[in-house]
């Protein structure tokens, strides 16, 4: 299992971060959700505050590339082993950065990863 911080997460079922966070969930992943807005999805309690203490295997981006920007040296300090930059979220300067500290940039979808067996 692979614990995952999902970045960008929110209550409204329409939204891929729910969609992700419940089909984690489902694959039996331990998932941190952190958003702007507190809730609970699939059990999870979305986090407001940033926790520099998170234990993260793969963080998985659901904010654009704008945004991502005040999170870069907080995901660096996290040492994932990779993240995962879902459809919208590419972001090449960033990818090169965490691929520079030895944390492997992945653009891809998170769904389509847990559905295909591939996470």
């Amino acid at each position: 299992m692979k614990p995952t911080l999902v970045i960008g997460a929110s209550t409204k079922p329409e939204r891929y971060a729910f969609k992700a966070i419940t089909a984690l969930k489902n694959h039996l992943h331990p998932v941190v959700a952190f958003g702007q807005r507190g809730g609970v999805v699939a059990g999870v309690s979305i986090e407001t505050e940033w926790n520099p203490t998170w234990e993260v295997d793969t963080v998985t981006l659901y904010i654009n590339p704008v945004i991502q920007e005040s999170y870069y040296e907080r995901i660096l300090a996290l040492k994932p082993k990779r993240v995962i930059f879902n459809p919208g979220t590419e972001n090449h300067p960033f990818e090169n950065e965490l691929r520079l500290a030895g944390i492997e940039a992945e653009e891809s979808c998170t769904l389509v990863l847990l559905s295909i067996g591939q996470y």
